[in-house]
């Protein structure tokens, strides 16, 4: 095995459901199918907005990933149910309104995972099925955790960069790009030189524009010294800089790229991946290191695992690794799905998983109600950024997973993204541990706590529940009902404590005045941050800060009548 370095790069490629041919099922299970059908293809619509659109996913990888086996599978059995719409059949990805649209040179291709080993081994399988046992080779390359990008050149010279989108049409955000210090306004001319009579043509190359761990870091302590909510991990926080109306603010993120893939190689003169990669590094493009070319299967194996051990090295985030077939010849024989490639596939890692003690377990009391329980755990880093709390949403979830305060337990994200327990260390566990109970009374208002047989909530009924408002008015102001900017859990608990709101019609009583001298609990951690204002002064929000907080306000006057009724 050819390897440069530790590891390797990734991506996804399609593992194919073969259609069936049965159209005699049941009239009734063919119903059953296509409502189920429908429901997948509404709901992988909305979680793929939240996802591309929103940069603020509401369920992991995996389940968005479950959804979509599972329609895949309807519309295997029952092909005549699948819709020019459907999920399986387009890319992933939207397309904002707030920049300007850009038409790909070519589709920018998803690409589907494989979650385990037998599915990798699968896919292996039907590669050397397809082309001849012995006769591919492949390139590993590590699967890197940012926002699809696309760059063109025209004559060697930088014109435009754009999103994915939704795989044909992306976002231009190329003022944005331009302040990304390894994106290349030139290329090199040795680069141009091997193009030939071809040096002049238009090239679009494609890759993923990330957040190094370091900045993410960096930029969360800025959002929390100035009162403002921080990114929950580095994916979202390069999408959203990437997304930035003012390019001043991209160029203060240092955000930075990793290009692997070009909408038609034919310029180049190159003949695989492995000669493309090495034509990227002379053209001046940031070209992953970790990258091996492996002649067999148990090669990519080991790629995989190498990747897998080493992956907390690294300065950037990565969920798995991109095993390609090497060929540019034998990937043309393959050929694409619907919405894959069949010459790649994405090599998904299991989330990382790191070990801590559990001091608590809190309520936390939601806008209906419901006491939900929190385990709260000395803080750890995972995938990223560091964890200190994990809901484990009812106690029948507790008891499933048996964990008790004071047991080392087992964290990890789901989807790389979301704080789960996994489940108790048992053989570290105290001896004088006991089961938890849920109280009898609310934590927050002291009202009886109603648990009605039948159902998992236990709720507490108190319409005058101080948690129940709070959580009622952040509802409200919440990115998918008004939309209001800026009002986040920190700002509205000083709200309601500096009584200036008790219901949702008192955020349109509010003025700049009432807003700008709230104290954000937040203090001065230097005597220069201000002039006039010492260091251990307490920090408030600011006449800026309130002018946008009540423009937003106003702005959602208008939100339309769904968005009112779900707030």
């Amino acid at each position: 095995m050819e390897q440069s370095s530790l590891f390797g790069d990734g991506v996804d490629i399609d593992t194919e459901t073969p259609a069936s041919t049965d159209t005699a099922a049941p009239a009734d299970a063919r119903a059953q199918a296509a409502a189920r059908a429908a429901e997948l293809r509404h709901e992988l619509d909305y979680h793929a907005y939240r996802y591309y659109m929103l940069d603020a996913p509401e369920i992991t990888d995996a389940a968005f990933d479950k959804m979509l086996v599972e329609l895949q599978q309807i519309e295997a059995t029952y092909p005549d149910l699948v819709t020019p719409d459907s999920y399986t059949q387009r890319v992933g990805g939207y397309v904002s309104e707030q920049f300007t649209p850009v038409t790909h040179m070519a589709r920018m291709y998803s690409m589907d995972d494989a979650m385990d080993l037998d599915e990798l081994d699968a896919w292996l399988q039907r590669a050397e099925d397809a082309l001849g046992a012995g006769s591919v080779t492949y390139t590993c390359e590590l699967k890197i955790d940012g926002l699809g990008v696309a760059l063109t050149y025209q004559n060697g010279t930088f014109v435009r960069a754009a999103t994915r989108g939704d795989g044909t049409t992306g976002e231009d955000v190329s003022l944005n790009v331009r302040t990304i210090k390894d994106v290349p306004m030139h290329l090199s001319e040795p680069a141009l030189a091997h193009m030939g009579a071809d040096r002049e043509r238009t090239i679009e190359v494609r890759g993923e524009v990330y957040m190094p761990k370091g900045s993410f870091v960096r930029l969360n302590e800025e959002a929390d010294a100035e009162g403002r909510d921080p990114f929950a991990n580095p994916r979202n926080a390069a999408a959203g800089s990437l997304r930035q109306k003012d390019p001043k603010v991209t160029a203060r993120r240092d955000l930075a790229t990793f290009i692997y893939a070009i909408a038609d190689t034919d310029p180049l003169h190159v003949h695989s991946q492995r000669e493309f990669l090495d034509w990227l590094r002379s053209a001046g493009f940031s070209v992953n290191p970790n990258v091996a070319r492996c002649a067999t299967p148990a090669e990519v194996h080991e790629f995989c695992a190498q990747a897998l051990e080493h992956r907390g090295d690294l300065d950037y985030d990565i969920d798995g690794v991109v095993v390609k077939v090497d060929s540019f010849q034998q990937q043309l024989d393959l050929g694409f799905t619907a919405r894959a490639p069949r010459w790649a596939i994405a090599f998904k890692f299991p989330p990382e998983e790191k070990q801590t003690v559990l001091r608590e377990i809190r309520i936390q009391v939601g806008r209906t109600g419901v006491l939900t329980p929190v385990a709260e755990f000395d803080p750890v880093t995972v995938a990223g950024s560091t964890i200190a709390r994990a809901t484990l949403h009812n106690i029948d979830e507790i008891r499933r997973k048996n964990v008790r305060e004071g047991d080392t337990i087992i964290v990890h994200k789901a989807g790389d993204v979301i704080p789960e327990v996994v489940g108790p260390v048992l053989d570290k566990r105290p001896a004088d541990s006991v089961d938890w109970h849920m109280p009898e009374v609310c934590p927050v208002c002291g009202s009886p706590v109603v648990h009605e047989d039948g159902e998992v909530a236990y709720r507490c009924v108190s319409i005058d529940c101080p948690a129940q408002l709070k959580e009622r008015l952040l509802h409200w102001v919440s990115r998918g009902c008004m939309d209001v900017d800026g009002l986040g859990d920190e700002i509205v608990d000083k709200m309601i404590a500096a009584g200036l709101i008790h219901d949702v019609a008192d955020f349109y009583q509010l003025t700049v005045d009432d807003i700008a001298g709230l104290d954000t609990g937040r203090v001065y951690a230097s005597s220069n941050s201000k002039k006039g204002v010492k260091k251990g002064d307490p920090i408030p929000v600011g006449l800026k800060t309130a002018e946008k907080i009540i423009a937003e306000l106003n702005k959602s006057k208008s939100q339309p009548l769904g968005r009112v009724l779900f707030a």
